[in-house]
């Protein structure tokens, strides 16, 4: 019998792509007045949050280009005020992009993350995961909630037990949160991240 997430992790770019649209789809929803408003991740305003998924994106790009990760000392951001906030968001979109011409065709077999090497396979499951999930935590932030695509949830899920261990609870990720069964794949996939989607 193969091990979770194994049918999943050939995967990889075609579904980090599918991720990406999926959440370029939620940037769109964003607005400079709605930058302070709350998210589902715990002290996070949506300013915050549009930032770490900037530097999420940088990273994972970083990954597909030069197939390494270099560790560098977080940085706080400068305020951002007035029209910048908007052209923020339009960059963070640009940069997803950039995202999916980096791992169209990954010239590597493994990235070194940490002096660690992850199969590139592995890690672009994580890059799906990371941006599908932090897109919906944008559209939640605006008010409007997008559930992911069925068929992309379903795929995610599969993956979690390979990337989502105790380690990284409740630091990166909420422990899981009860979902009835026959709830949709997008819920049952944020509810094992601790996220509770609207309806469920």
């Amino acid at each position: 019998m193969a091990a979770p997430g194994a049918t999943r992790l050939d995967l990889g770019p075609a579904l980090l792509e599918r991720a990406v649209g999926y959440t370029r789809g939620c940037l769109a929803l964003v607005r400079p007045d709605l930058l302070d408003a709350p998210t589902p991740c715990t002290d996070w305003d949506l300013r915050t949050l549009l930032r770490h998924l900037d530097d999420s994106l940088a990273a994972f790009t970083e990954a597909g280009s030069v197939g390494a990760v270099a560790p560098s000392p977080p940085v706080e951001p400068p305020p951002l005020v007035g029209p910048v906030e908007t052209r923020d968001v339009v960059a963070t979109s640009t940069r997803a992009s950039a995202l999916l011409a980096a791992w169209t065709d990954p010239p590597y077999p493994a990235v070194e993350v940490a002096g660690h090497l992850v199969g590139t396979d592995l890690l672009a499951g994580a890059g799906a995961l990371e941006v599908a999930v932090h897109g919906w935590d944008v559209s939640v932030a605006c008010g409007a909630p997008r559930p992911l695509p069925a068929l992309v949830a379903l795929d995610l899920l599969d993956l979690v037990p390979l990337l989502v261990g105790p380690a990284d609870r409740p630091l990166r990720f909420a422990p899981p949160v009860a979902v009835r069964r026959s709830a949709a794949p997008s819920a049952r996939l944020l509810a094992a991240l601790g996220r509770v989607s609207p309806g469920t």
